[in-house]
């Protein structure tokens, strides 16, 4: 309940004072210890994703997104053209430091810069990125741009309630489940219900702290192991 009334004695929504607009998220690298998320470019990017996703020879990663699979390098190159190249989704290529390619992309999207919310979505992650430092490391870093360089209010997740990976990944990364959409939408002729989950500024710097220092090299043993789960920092 609010603590907040206004004259006629109905409770409001608490002030938000000297509030101002916040800058849309500038099409600029993000620069980690393991990844760095460079904006899409056809040309850099095309040939490193379409080698890192086809190694999922099941087409697994592409079950609830509304796109993929793809054949071949120039249908994953005319997609990319097609999506990935706008402001909003503002798609980034994940670039593995040590290979120096791109097995994956995220982008910011339904970026609200009036209120303060913006989405994190069109997660894809190959599977020489998933269950890496690298793949938590990305999400670090756009978090952090969102919040502390940025200055948002509220960072949103949201998926398919049946995709259970990433209702996990939501949980581990921080972000609190909020509820469940039904009938949201329809993709690839099928039914989509969507859990919805966020994180909200006052939550970022707690769930900041776990991050960093889940990521600390000191965190992994000397085969690569982590000594403290993600969950253990909250």
């Amino acid at each position: 309940m609010s603590d907040h009334r206004n004259e006629l004695g109905q409770p409001i929504g608490f002030p938000v004072p000297d509030w101002t607009a916040r800058p849309r998220p500038p099409r600029e690298a993000m620069d980690g210890r393991y990844v760095r998320l460079e904006p899409v470019m056809v040309e850099r990017h095309a040939a490193d994703l379409f080698e890192a996703f086809s190694a999922d020879l099941e087409g697994r990663i592409w079950t609830y997104l509304p796109y993929g699979p793809f054949a071949s390098l120039d249908e994953t190159a005319q997609w990319m053209a097609r999506t990935c190249l706008g402001d909003d989704p503002l798609f980034h290529a994940i670039v593995d430091k040590a290979t120096g390619k791109a097995p994956g992309v995220a982008s910011y999207l339904r970026i609200e810069p009036a209120v303060g919310v913006i989405e994190v979505g069109h997660i894809n992650y190959a599977p020489a990125l998933q269950k890496t430092r690298g793949a938590t490391e990305a999400m670090y870093l756009m978090m952090a741009r969102v919040f502390d360089e940025l200055g948002y209010r509220r960072y949103e997740w949201k998926c398919d309630a049946l995709n259970a990976p990433s209702r996990a990944a939501a949980e581990r990364l921080g972000f609190s489940y909020e509820g469940l959409f039904r009938q949201a939408t329809m993709y690839k002729g099928r039914n989509r219900d969507t859990a919805w989950y966020s994180i909200i500024g006052t939550e970022w710097p707690r769930i900041k702290a776990a991050l960093e220092a889940w990521l600390d090299p000191a965190n992994f043993d000397s085969d690569g192991r982590q000594k403290q789960p993600l969950r253990a920092g909250r």
